[in-house]
């Protein structure tokens, strides 16, 4: 069997040598500009979904956006903060490179890279204060019980973390090892012996911080949830990548995503441009939830709506009539197929996640 390899070892980059492909004054749509133009079908369907989003508010229904990655690298992020400040969603849900994203445009004003040139290079992911910082905002929140969006929002809106000391850290694994922190006490502690990260205040000035999502929603005591792949994302190329830190606060944030699932009778959710993350974490989340309300004597969630959203032709299928055959090739859609196993009312709609999302708060506003 071949050795693994030793991340250990890996050479990272300072941000500012990349040559980043996204910049925040180049990519921002502002919420008020004239949306981008839609076919009147489309359309009616988005008005359908403002409907129902109002009508899901009005009862004290949940809405949840849950979103991928490129919903942020296009440049919806003020959008995505208008509807928050509407208070029409409720909960966010990203993968861990929409969390990544918005962390470096926070950070830096720019995210981005040329994949195929960097990973011949052996630079693609490598950036230093990118896995540096993410991993100390999980290290810091993990310790304190917190998961991903939260610890990472907190990072965001606090510019920076506060570490306790070693001694205190050791005192309290001697004291209580059976703690349930007690494991991401330990990480800490090996982390910071590790890579020299000091005790107290570790300030990381984010200058564009007011576009960042995280950020907001940790402010506005919001839930955003953040649910990554272990070797997913570019925090893995660091050699502070740490699984255990990175598992732990995903683990924190499942459970905070099906509290909303939980709130989501007569409500609606959005899956925005989540072709993977989305459909996963909600069918499993869902299970769980009605698992608990049968145990407990209550009926399933029911009464929802879900709107999937990508830009892809959905097979070729009218998902509306119901799930294709296993011979059709959109079967294998999971972003369409998983949802509309979910119950309620499943609408598929094709046209550009920033499109839709700027019509729909022009419908809602």
């Amino acid at each position: 069997m071949a050795a693994p390899i030793n991340l250990r070892k890996l050479k990272v980059f300072p941000l500012a040598q990349r040559d980043s492909l996204a910049r925040l004054e180049d990519i921002l749509v502002e919420p008020d500009s004239k949306p981008a133009p839609c076919p009147g079908w489309k359309l009616a369907d988005i008005r359908r979904c403002a409907r129902h989003i109002a009508e899901a508010r009005k009862r004290g229904a949940g809405v949840m956006l849950i979103y991928g990655a490129h919903l942020i690298k296009n440049g919806a992020a003020l959008i995505v903060l208008r509807l928050l400040e509407g208070d029409w969603i409720t909960h966010l849900a990203t993968n861990g490179a929409g969390a990544i994203h918005d962390w470096e445009f926070a950070f830096a004003g720019v995210s981005t890279e040329d994949v195929r040139a960097n990973v011949a290079a052996g630079t693609f992911g490598a950036w230093a204060e990118t896995g540096r910082n993410i991993h100390l905002a999980l290290l810091a929140g993990g310790a304190a019980g917190e998961g991903f969006g939260s610890a990472l929002g907190r990072f965001i809106s606090q510019d920076g973390a506060r570490l306790p000391s070693e001694k205190t850290l050791e005192a309290a694994l001697r004291k209580a090892p059976g703690h349930a922190l007690a494991a991401a006490r330990a990480e800490l502690l090996r982390a910071m012996r590790e890579h020299g990260l000091a005790a107290g205040r570790h300030e990381v000035a984010h200058r564009w911080k007011e576009t960042s999502v995280l950020a907001r929603c940790f402010k506005m005591k919001v839930p955003l949830t953040v649910h990554p792949g272990i070797g997913y994302d570019i925090i893995a190329n660091h050699p502070m990548f740490n699984g255990a830190a990175i598992g732990r606060a995903a683990g924190v944030d499942f459970g905070i995503f099906g509290g909303a699932v939980e709130a989501l009778d007569g409500g609606v959710a959005l899956s925005i441009g989540s072709a993977i993350m989305g459909p996963q974490v909600f069918e499993k989340s869902l299970s769980c939830v009605n698992n608990l309300r049968l145990q407990a004597g209550r009926p399933v969630v029911r009464g929802h709506h879900i709107y999937v959203v990508d830009l892809q032709d959905g097979g070729g299928w009218d998902w509306k009539g119901g799930e294709p055959p296993k011979d059709n090739p959109a079967y294998y859609l999971r972003f369409c197929k998983s949802y509309s196993r979910m119950g309620g009312a499943m609408t598929y709609v094709q046209i550009d996640n920033v499109a839709f999302l700027h019509h729909l708060l022009r419908e809602l506003s």
